[in-house]
């Protein structure tokens, strides 16, 4: 006589019901990524969540013959249905497929992306990108379509008649302002007038909101569909973001006009401080010009996650290019053998990956020491500051100034958290890495070569 929990066991261990697998609903087949870098050409998957998948051809075949043969979802002879999708795969891969190894490839691989539901009807997971050293809390402000309106307002600046001239005044300006003008006496000028700093602050920040507008406006010009606008943090510092996942649909230069076109809004923000300093003649304004300039050198650095680091991931048309940081280190450090996910690039990609990890991962060490070098300094300042400011408290001091000083002790604890987080990244990638090491390489590399997709 079996028991009521007898019964729930087999019930559990019955075999579950085979019905047809469909692509996760929202998600979108992209098709071949153009220029990539790699030796056979991914095809891309577009997730409910806007997330991009790279899936290898004969996996993206069967993505594609299971949308194409969605109206057998519902039918009760599933193995011949996907017998037919078989055949269908087999006769775009040039292989010879059963239903078994399509329900195999459905449950084992593209279910776990995200890309199709289980084959007993089970919902795929919300698959979410976690990359090194990315923006993090992130927030959407403008919903696409009111990006959508943005980026069509300002996608004529992108032509390349308005584009040669506006570069040329650009560079104009900013010869004039740094050969003719005091730069270092606005700015002492400057700190000594709070509402002078808040002011610049806001310029600087109008200025960051400007850099985005002009990723929406490229990807508007270039025939895709910008998303969301929003704030996030990176590392510890806020900054604000575009998504333009959407670029990916687009060649080479489409996906570089999107990645620039940030900085060179920047440069139109610069045109128009300058024009605000002739009318004005008001001095702290060559120091928001400084601002803005500091601000496009960083977003062109190519070592963490700006714009400079998308320009050459997509020059090489090499989506995530921290991810080589492991191989290329064990290869060219440890003398091992090489990754699986190296001899997928093209020879002069894969040059360049190892160029760029090991001119990279020296300057980053670098900035790190520098930075931690700084820390004792930076900590005396901040303690300075706060004491002052706890003084200045005491005495009645009006509220614009403990505004000003609070933003400055803001300003300085943020690299000292910075340092901190970045350390820990680093140290657990690194611990990462040596459990890779030690552990030696996967057993199955077609699978690891599936998963690093």
């Amino acid at each position: 006589m079996s028991t009521p929990a007898d019964q729930a066991t087999g019930e559990a261990d019955a075999p579950k019901a085979l019905v047809f697998p469909t692509l996760a609903e929202g998600a979108e087949l992209v098709g071949e990524f153009k220029n990539s870098g790699y030796r056979e050409p991914p095809q891309l998957v577009c997730l409910p969540n806007r997330q991009l998948v790279r899936l290898p051809p004969l996996l993206f075949h069967v993505a594609e013959a299971l949308h194409d043969h969605r109206h057998l979802a519902g039918t009760r002879d599933v193995p011949a249905a996907l017998e037919e999708v078989a055949a269908a795969v087999g006769e775009r891969a040039g292989a010879r497929l059963t239903a078994e190894q399509i329900v195999y490839l459905v449950d084992r691989k593209l279910a776990p992306l995200g890309v199709t539901a289980y084959s007993d009807g089970t919902a795929p997971p919300t698959v979410k990108a976690n990359p090194f050293l990315g923006l993090k809390f992130k927030v959407g402000v403008c919903p696409e379509r009111v990006t959508w309106i943005i980026g069509g307002l300002f996608a004529w600046l992108l032509r390349p008649l308005i584009v040669v001239p506006v570069v040329a005044a650009v560079l104009a300006a900013e010869v004039w302002l740094f050969t003719s003008r005091s730069v270092a006496e606005a700015l002492q000028q400057t700190l000594l007038v709070p509402v002078s700093i808040l002011l610049i602050m806001g310029l600087g920040v109008l200025s960051c909101v400007f850099h985005e507008f002009g990723h929406a406006a490229a990807c508007r010009y270039g025939g895709v569909r910008p998303g969301v606008m929003g704030c996030g943090i990176y590392i510890v510092w806020p900054a604000f973001f575009t998504d333009i996942t959407e670029s990916y649909r687009l060649g080479r230069a489409g996906r570089l006009r999107a990645d620039l076109a940030g900085v060179y809004f920047n440069g139109i923000f610069v045109l128009a401080l300058t024009a605000l300093y002739l009318a004005t003649g008001f001095e702290p304004v060559l120091v928001a010009v400084l601002f803005v300039n500091f601000e496009m050198i960083q977003q062109l650095l190519p070592t963490l996650r700006f714009d400079g680091y998308y320009i050459m991931s997509d020059l090489i048309g090499i989506p995530d290019l921290f991810k080589y940081i492991g191989p290329i280190l064990r290869r060219h450090l440890l003398r091992r053998p090489p990754d699986p996910r190296l001899k997928e690039l093209k020879l002069w990609p894969q040059i360049f990956v190892t160029a760029w990890v090991l001119t990279v991962i020296p300057l980053l060490v670098l900035q790190l020491g520098f930075i931690v070098s700084q820390i004792p300094a930076l900590i005396v300042k901040d303690w300075q500051l706060i004491r002052g400011l706890v003084a200045a408290a005491s005495n009645g001091a009006d509220t614009l100034q403990l505004v000003t000083s609070g933003l400055q002790i803001f300003l300085l604890i943020l690299p000292v958290a910075g340092v901190l987080l970045i350390l820990f990244s680093f140290g657990r990638q690194f611990v990462r890495w040596a459990v890779r090491y030690v552990n030696g390489p996967p057993a199955d590399p077609e699978a690891a070569r599936l998963n690093s997709a």
